[in-house]
C-alpha cells in the first residue's frame, strides 16, 4: 500500500495545486496546504489496518480565519468536486470523530483545537500547560506549500522544541515516575500478591520510560497507541524499546512464591526477569543522564538523578 502522507502529497500536486490556481488566484499567497494533525498516516505509522477510516486521497488547506471565512465555504465546495478516487485508491471514508480532519480549514482553529491557544506559547507556564501528545501530533506530517508563511512560523517556533528550564522539569517529572512505578511500586505490589496493582505500576513504568526517552532525544512523544512504535526513530535509547517488548514475556509468579514482607528491601528480586528488564532499562537511561552532562551519579535508581536533572546543588 501506499503510505497516506505520500499519497496526500501526490494528490495535491496532480489537482489540488491547480485548482487554487484556476479558482482562487486571487488568495493563493494566502494558502498553507499540507497534511498533519490526527491519525496514523500524519505520523507514517498507517498500514493496512489504517485503511478501513481517514484513509483515501486527500489535504489539508490552511487559511488565516479572515479570509477563511470569506473563501472557505467556496474552497471546501470545489476541494469537494475534485476526483474521489486517486492511484487505485479510493474515496477517503472517514469515521464521525475523523470529521473536518482534511480539506479547508482555519489555520487559527487548527493549532487552538490542540494547543488551546492560536499560536505557540510563550511563557515556561503556558508551555507546561500543553499536552506531549497534542505538541506531537500539531507538529506531524508534512507541509507541501506554504506562501504565506504563517502556518509554517508556529509549527518551526514548536518543533524548536521546550525551552531549557521547561524540558528539565518535564525530564525530571517523568524520571520521578519512572521510578516510582517500575523500582518501587511494582516490587512491592508483586511481594503483596497484588497482581493487578502490580501490571498497573508495570504499565506506567513502560509508558514513563518511553516517554522519558522521547525527551532525552527532544522529540514530543504521540499518545499511547503510537508511543513504542514511534521508539525505533530515536536517535539514542531507541533500543529500550525492544526491551520493554520482554516484559511481556516473563511470568514472574513463581519469583514471588513465599516471599515475607521482610524479603528484598534492600535488594532485588533477581529471580524475576521483569526486575532485570526494568533495571536495564533505567541504567541505560541513567548512562545517557549522564553522557549528556545532566547527572555525573552512577546510581541505577533514577529518583536519585532527579536533583541533578533539575541544575539543583546535590
Amino acid at each position: 500500500m501506499i503510505k497516506g502522507l505520500e499519497l496526500s502529497e501526490k494528490y495535491y500536486e496532480a489537482f489540488g495545486r491547480q485548482m487554487l490556481r484556476e479558482k482562487f488566484p486571487e488568495i493563493l499567497d494566502q494558502t498553507a496546504v499540507g497534511l498533519a494533525g490526527h491519525g496514523s498516516e500524519c505520523f507514517g505509522f498507517d498500514d493496512m489496518i489504517s485503511t478501513d477510516h481517514d484513509y483515501g486521497p486527500s489535504f489539508c488547506i490552511w487559511l488565516p480565519r479572515e479570509v477563511y471565512m470569506q473563501y472557505g465555504e467556496q474552497m471546501q465546495a470545489a476541494y469537494d468536486a475534485l476526483p474521489r478516487e486517486f492511484m487505485g485508491v479510493s474515496e477517503r471514508v472517514s469515521e464521525e470523530q475523523g470529521q473536518d480532519r482534511v480539506g479547508v480549514l482555519c489555520l487559527e482553529d487548527f493549532y487552538a483545537e490542540f494547543l488551546g491557544m492560536e499560536s505557540a506559547p510563550v511563557t515556561g507556564q503556558e508551555w507546561l500547560a500543553m499536552e506531549e501528545p497534542s505538541l506531537a501530533a500539531v507538529t506531524n506530517g508534512k507541509i507541501f506549500e506554504d506562501r504565506l508563511g504563517t502556518f509554517s512560523r508556529i509549527r518551526d517556533d514548536l518543533l524548536k522544541y521546550y525551552p531549557q528550564n521547561v524540558w528539565r522539569r518535564r525530564l525530571a517529572q517523568s524520571l520521578a515516575k519512572t521510578a516510582q512505578a517500575g523500582q518501587y511500586n511494582y516490587a512491592r505490589a508483586m511481594k503483596r500478591g497484588e497482581r493487578i496493582a502490580a501490571e498497573l505500576a508495570l504499565t506506567e513504568f513502560i509508558r514513563e520510560s518511553m516517554r522519558t526517552a522521547y525527551l532525552l532525544n527532544r522529540r514530543y512523544a504521540p499518545y499511547d497507541k503510537w508511543m513504542h512504535k514511534g521508539m525505533s526513530s530515536l536517535s539514542t535509547c531507541s533500543e529500550i524499546g525492544d526491551m520493554l517488548n520482554l516484559l511481556y514475556t516473563i511470568d514472574p509468579t513463581e519469583a514471588w512464591e513465599n516471599a515475607a514482607p521482610g524479603d528484598y528491601v534492600y535488594n532485588l528480586n533477581t529471580n524475576d526477569g521483569r526486575i532485570l528488564v526494568i533495571e536495564a532499562v533505567c541504567s541505560i537511561i541513567v548512562q545517557e543522564l549522564n553522557t549528556m552532562g545532566l547527572s555525573d551519579r552512577q546510581d541505577n535508581f533514577l529518583q536519585n538523578h532527579l536533583q541533578a536533572v533539575l541544575g539543583e546543588t546535590q
